[in-house]
């Protein structure tokens, strides 16, 4: 069995048998992708400039394209004049055996360097010369050398048909002869039944074209230089209202906008709302305020529930502290209480001491939304993280607790109470939402508290909101099961106060991390 070689891989000539990276139309268009992103216009500033300088760059070809065409054309149009104004007396001078004549004197005398003439006889070249301006042309004006030795021109088979088919008398053509290159030539009747060819070269024409067309070249790169400079200011000038436009939104970006009482003072220049520029800003003045309106309301109705919250978590501690206190009284009572009763009296008990506690989160909550500020005391982390371990042990026996402190005392400056609730709840949070056996693992590194498990992990749905209030790790758990979803929102707000950071976030191998950074 042999293998199918790809066709469209490409194979290393040094290396047989071992393909190259294939090459297919996704890789090419990714890569025509990456060209485009690396030198596309990105502003409008940019776009505009660029708009305007290609109109100008394709109006500036169409006039130098239309200046070089009626140029070439004016040019031709005067060799066609001095062709019909010479008619054929210099290809008639060449028919003559000596320049003795004072006819064939002038006639050579009168044409310019270039001029080229032939003598046709029955479609036969019998001769051909130019005029080239140099000393034998004097020469053949006075008489002293044979007229018919004057720059003689050699014509290959192709030249003479070509000078054969001219129309006699017809209008002048464009020809291109094999000794002496593009020429305009014009064929008229002779006096002996011979046709006289008299030709002008075309080289002049496209020397002046060449020098027109660096003119124009140079003239439009100065033209385009000055319209982009220009057209810049013009273009900065003109998106001025836009630019301003611009920074207000980017200054009401940077607000904080989340918490808290937002005061949005900023508005884009008022501008003519005729304008673009001036309905855009008008338009996001309105949203601005708009915005201002909602916030402020959003602001009342969290100051509102935090007043409730407060002084509803005030009211209820006392008669929760009322009903545990006859409950406990019952409980104590020497006689004989039914069975039934008795339990009923110890669920009381319980829920009021459950309920307590969420009395007291809910105070806590409330006070370090007033910004109450907490304790400002010297407190040993280590010591911290070595009491509420060994709580934890005891809470949860079937969990596996390590402990990597430093050598040293870390100390930090906070409220010592609210550090040892933030180390409490990281650590109920840990076992109360992981099976038996697992691994619980508590490391400090500097002013940095790590709780690590191998447990399942936090689940998707639930991993944004770990730290809003009244969150559940398990919906489907029971009230009577574990916490009230107040426990890492009371994290997150005590180290808020203390002005560090936690986060809740995946292991590297499963499980969950919980980290502390502390100032």
């Amino acid at each position: 069995m042999t293998a199918r070689r790809d066709p469209t891989a490409h194979r290393d000539p040094t290396a047989p048998g071992r393909p190259l990276r294939r090459i297919t139309a996704r890789s090419a268009k990714r890569s025509a992708g990456r060209f485009t992103d690396r030198f596309a216009l990105r502003t409008l500033r940019a776009r505009l400039i660029a708009g305007l300088l290609a109109l100008l760059l394709v109006t500036l070809a169409g006039v130098g394209v239309a200046v070089t065409t009626a140029l070439q054309h004016y040019l031709v149009q005067q060799l066609d004049q001095r062709l019909t104004d010479a008619g054929g007396r210099y290809a008639a001078s060449l028919e003559h055996g000596t320049a003795s004549s004072a006819g064939a004197r002038s006639d050579t005398r009168a044409q310019s360097p270039g001029t080229f003439g032939a003598r046709l006889l029955h479609g036969t070249v019998t001769n051909a010369g130019v005029v080239d301006g140099d000393a034998d042309d004097t020469d053949v004006a006075n008489g002293t050398v044979p007229a018919d030795t004057d720059d003689t021109v050699r014509l290959d088979p192709a030249d003479q048909q070509r000078l054969a088919s001219l129309a006699v008398g017809g209008p002048p053509v464009s020809v291109r002869l094999s000794a002496l290159g593009p020429y305009r030539v014009r064929a008229v009747a002779g006096q002996d039944g011979d046709v006289l060819v008299t030709g002008l070269p075309l080289h002049q024409v496209g020397e002046t074209e060449h020098q027109v067309l660096v003119l124009e070249l140079a003239a439009f790169a100065i033209a385009l230089a000055t319209a982009g400079i220009a057209g810049a200011l013009w273009v900065r000038i003109a998106l001025r209202p836009l630019d301003l436009i611009a920074d207000t939104a980017e200054r009401v970006s940077a607000l904080p906008l989340a918490t808290g009482e937002v005061v949005l003072s900023e508005r884009a220049p008022e501008a003519d709302p005729r304008t673009e520029t001036g309905r855009v800003g008008l338009s996001l003045n309105r949203m601005l305020g708009h915005v201002e309106q909602a916030l402020a309301q959003r602001h009342a109705s969290e100051n509102r529930l935090r007043s409730f919250a407060a002084d509803a978590s005030h009211e209820l501690r006392t008669p929760v502290a009322t009903i545990r206190a006859h409950t406990e009284l019952a409980l104590r009572y020497p006689g004989e209480v039914p069975t039934e009763v008795r339990h009923s009296l110890e669920r009381v008990e319980a829920e009021t001491h459950r309920m307590g506690a969420i009395v007291a989160d809910l105070l806590l909550l409330a006070r370090l939304d007033a910004g109450r500020p907490l304790a400002s005391d010297q407190v040993d982390l280590t010591r911290i993280a070595l009491d509420r371990t060994q709580d934890a042990r005891a809470a949860a026996p079937a969990h596996h607790w390590r402990l990597e402190l430093p050598a040293e005392p870390v100390l930090v400056t906070g409220d010592e109470h609210r550090l040892h609730q933030v180390v409490s709840n990281l650590l109920t949070n840990a076992h109360r939402h992981t099976p038996d056996g697992t691994t619980v693992t508590l490391r400090i590194e500097g002013h940095r508290l790590t709780i690590t498990d191998d447990g399942p992990g936090i689940p998707p749905e639930v991993a944004p909101h770990v730290f809003e209030r009244f969150v559940r790790g398990d919906r489907s758990r029971t009230r009577a099961g574990g916490g009230t979803g107040l426990g890492l929102a009371i994290v997150h707000a005590v180290v808020a106060a203390h002005g560090g950071t936690v986060r809740l976030a995946p292991g590297p191998e499963g499980g969950t991390v919980a980290t502390v950074e502390l100032p």
